[in-house]
Parts: C-alpha cells; structure tokens; sequence
C-alpha cells in the first residue's frame, strides 16, 4: 500500500474519529442539561429527591439560646421584658400579690408565693419596668400616695417604675419620686417619702427572679435600645449565616433551607418598635446564595403578630399568647404571607412559604388556624400555582391528622411535623435504646399513616440529634441519627434538620457533620451549581459556535 493510500485512510480514520467525539460532546451536554433542568425543578420533590434541608434558625428570627453572646451587652439583662419577679418585704417578710391575679387591689400577706405573686415584666428603660400580673393587668398608683392596685389593662406613665438595686434587695419608685412601700395594713401603698435604705424597712423588698427565659427579638431590641441593637443584628446576620454556608450545605447533600422570619419583615427597612430592620436585605442574599448552589428555599412566618405560641422565637414580648384573640393581628399576617408570595413567587429560589411555625394547641383553636390557614393558601395561589403552601401542626396536645380532615387546598399542600425525643416528661430517663425504639415504634408508623392520607404531602421539618441522655456516646448518637434518618427519609415531602448553627454542639448541624456524630450520606441526587451549569453551557456554546 502506497503512502497515498495510507494517509487518505488515516485522513478518513481521524475524520470518523472527530465525527463520533463531537456527537459524544453533543450527547454529553444535552444529557447534563436534562438532567439538571429535572433536578432542579419543583414538581420533582413529588418523588425524588425528596426534601433534604437545614434550618436557619437563630438568624433572621433571634432566639437567645442558639446564639447566647447576642444578649451579653444589655444594661440590667438579667431584666428584660418577659422576665418573671417576685417581692418580699423584708419588714413583714410577706410577699406582696396581686387578689384574684389581677383586676383588683395589692396586698402584701402571702407566706408562700405561686402564680398571684409573680409579675411579668414590660421593660421601658435599663432602670424603668412595667409590671403585668398573672390575669394580664398593670400594676399601677395615681401618685398620690394612695395604694397600688394590678387594674391597668395598657401601660402607661402610672404604670412605669424605676426599680434601685442593691444584691437581692430594691426598692420601688414612681416618677414622682415616691417609693412603693408595705403598709401595716398588709397593702402596696405609693407613699414613702424620703430615701429609703437598704436596712429593714418598709420601702425595702427582697426580689427575686423567677425566670429569664425568653431572648428574641423583642427583648434583644428592647434591651438595649434602637441604634445599639441596630449594629449588633447588622454584625449578626452578616456573619451567623454566609455563602460559604451555602456551599458547606451543597456539599453535604442539603437541597434545601427553611429560613424563619418575623412579621416585622414585611415592613423593612423601617419596622415598628422596637424591632430593627436589615432582615428583608439578608433574605434576598439567602436566595440568591441558594440560587448559586440550586438550593431550594422555604420562607417560614416564625413570628407571627402578637405571638402564637408564647415563646421566644415568636417575637412574644412577655410570654402571652395574643395572635387569636385579635383579627387585627391574623390580618397583619395574611399581609406578611402576601408581601412574601408576592416578592419570591417567581424567585427560581423558591420551594414554598409556610404560613405559620409552631402554633400553640392549648392557645390556638383549632378552626381559627385552619380558616388562616384557608386565606394563606388562597393568598400565595394569587402568584403562584406551583410553590408549596406548608401547613404547621399544633404544638402541644394535638394531632396532625386534624389538618388532614380540614380540607386545606388542593394543590402543592405539605403538614410540617416537629420530632423531638425533648421538651416531655415522656423522655426523662430514657435510655439510648429506649429513644431509638421509640423512633421506629413511635414515630415510623405515623410517617406511614400520614404518608398513606389523602391530603398533603408530609415534612418533618424539625429534627434534631439531641435527646435526654446522659453521657451518649458517638457511636449511640450515630445510631440514633441513623434511626431518625431512616424514618424521616420516607416522609412524602422530606425533612429539614434543625438548626445549622448553635451553641449546644449536638443541635449545630455542621459540628455534627464534621464531628461524624451524624452520618449524612451522600444525596444521590445532588445538584450541580449554578455557576457550573453556567460553565458548562458556556463551554458548550463555544464548542459548537467554533467546532462544529
């Protein structure tokens, strides 16, 4: 065979050769195309993959515990709204109480103190308090020396006491310059003129605190005033979550974010008092960084107006529970779930909003929550027929079958459970396979129950690797993740771990990774991020533009 023939062969050989290469690139990037476009859409959650999330709790909605050091700089902290106070005199050695909880008059004659003797703090000021009793009045005096009654229904400059501290001991002072002292007629009067001191005296009662249990939002804002609170939740939500966050979570086999909120967002940059804005500007990077790592990202009204579960993380100022009392406050929420559908709906960021974390079973009726339940689907259909509209369960003495029976919506509907062998008697004591079997003799045959209903998908949308165990080691600890994540993997809509972030090392999603007291696998189905995808087709246009 002459040389002619054999590069005319080669020639053809290498043609065949670059023929087959350039369909294999085609076939290649067509294949990453489709297989992103589907797994990055929506309406896959339906089957797989399933929901694989992480909370954000402690940012955008403050809760003191997850992240105590916020609360460090407040003058009087141990002080702030909510805080529960007792007095005693130290002349009659009685405490003083309010007849009946509250609506009446003050006396001081009690020996053993209980609910009528506990007052709940409204802070004004590091030194000026408002005192609320058990039925929800004021303490307040006419500052003319006359008794001091608990039949205020709002606070207001009579209501407003400084309180002067020495060790256990106060003393208790109108604007007047008056001091509250006990009577010997066993009543609260208003008429002690003079400096009291800190001896054995009428105007000298020893206070004592019952609880400082709740650092949210409200006491974080209260406590230390607008322009400090202004520059520690600025250095806060700039620095608690981040980008690289997002990438650690990507990594991971974390699909999506269940990102609480506060009402006030809706009126950022400018909200009521006292909260502070900034949330709305770090919701927008949250998607945007979801966005770059196609993370999916679900919005959680997680305070509602007035509060609906009396606990911290709903923004409550003093433990009550006010939002179904007051159509006024169900109606500034629907406003929240419409400013929210309305800003994200077409966001590609976007899984669902859930309309409401946590309500309280013992505070909120049942079918005052469905009927808001009713209006929040309706108001997200108006801009969106595609994203999740996420029903949460009632804490308490409630079972989640109730909303299943109610008839929610039709379309894209999910019940959020919240899982956590804690916060019940039930788990005292319990041993590391007594939590375990609970989670597989408990827990997995409701999963199936709910799975098997006809009505919305299911989400565990709270989960943690913490119990009451003493002591656990990591390999009980692996086991009982191991036990939760086979029960919540079969959840219809998924799961979401809470919290990525804390300062209890065992509720702190990435300590547990890295520390291997999780064992996450893999997600099968993990994403390609966006700045890939971009990459790639970017590499395709190229190739076909000057190769083909």
């Amino acid at each position: 065979m002459n040389w002619v023939i054999r590069k005319r062969l080669l020639s053809f050989t290498c043609i065949s050769m670059e023929v087959v290469f350039r369909r294999w690139v085609f076939s290649f990037l067509i294949g990453c195309w489709v297989f992103i476009s589907v797994a990055f859409s929506v309406e896959s959650l339906n089957g797989s993959p399933k929901v694989r999330g992480v909370n954000l709790g402690g940012w955008l909605v403050v809760e003191g515990w997850i992240k105590p050091s916020l609360f460090d700089g407040i003058p009087n902290g141990d002080i702030i709204d909510g805080t529960q106070l007792q007095f005693k005199s130290v002349v009659f050695q009685k405490y003083v109480s309010t007849v009946n909880g509250g609506g009446a008059e003050v006396t001081v004659d009690r020996d053993v103190p209980s609910s009528w003797e506990t007052f709940r703090v409204w802070r004004v000021s590091a030194t000026e308090f408002q005192f609320r009793s058990n039925a929800g009045q004021f303490l307040t005096s006419d500052g003319g020396g006359g008794s001091v009654s608990a039949t205020a229904q709002s606070p207001s400059t009579k209501e407003t006491f400084f309180i002067e501290r020495f060790r256990n001991r106060v003393h208790i002072k109108l604007l007047n310059g008056s001091y509250v002292q006990a009577a010997s007629e066993n009543q609260l009067t208003a008429d002690y003129l003079g400096v009291p001191g800190w001896d054995d005296n009428a105007a000298t009662f020893e206070m004592t605190i019952v609880a400082n249990i709740l650092h949210g939002d409200y006491q974080l804002a209260n406590g230390y005033g607008h322009d400090i609170a202004k520059e520690v939740l600025r250095k806060h939500r700039s620095s608690f979550v981040t980008r690289e966050d997002f990438r650690f979570l990507f990594e991971h086999g974390i699909n999506t974010v269940r990102i609480p909120v506060g009402w006030w967002i809706a009126h950022d940059p400018n909200p009521p008092f006292p909260f502070i804005g900034g949330s709305l500007a770090a919701l927008d990077k949250a998607f945007s960084w979801a966005l770059d790592f196609n993370i999916r990202c679900i919005i959680d009204l997680h305070a509602a107006p007035g509060s609906q579960n009396g606990v911290e993380h709903s923004a409550s100022r003093d433990g009550s529970i006010d939002w179904p009392n007051s159509a006024d406050y169900i109606s500034q929420s629907l406003d929240v779930i419409n400013f929210l559908a309305s800003r994200y709906a077409h966001h590609p960021a976007l899984l669902g909003i859930e309309l409401l974390n946590e309500p309280s079973a013992a505070g909120v009726p049942l079918d005052v929550l469905v009927t808001y339940y009713l209006r929040g689907y309706e108001v997200v259909r108006k801009y969106s027929s595609t994203a999740y509209v996420i029903f949460c369960q009632r804490i308490g003495n409630a079972d989640p079958i109730e909303l299943y029976q109610a008839n929610i919506g039709s379309l894209n509907t999910v019940v959020d459970l919240h899982y956590y062998n804690l916060f019940d008697s039930f788990f005292n004591n319990t041993s590391a396979p007594d939590n375990i079997q609970f989670i597989y003799k408990s827990r997995q045959p409701q999963v199936q129950s709910l799975n098997n209903a006809n009505g919305p998908l299911v989400f565990i949308g709270e989960w943690v690797n913490e119990w009451y165990v003493n002591n656990g080691s990591q390999a009980e600890y692996q086991d009982f993740g191991k036990a939760q994540l086979d029960v919540y993997n079969a959840a219809s809509f998924g799961w979401s771990y809470w919290t990525l972030k804390n300062a209890r090392k065992h509720w702190d999603f990435e300590w547990n990774i890295l520390n291997r007291f999780l064992l996450l696998e893999a997600s099968s189905n993990k994403q390609i991020p966006s700045n890939v995808l971009l990459l790639m087709l970017a590499c395709g246009c190229f190739y076909f533009h000057h190769v083909v």
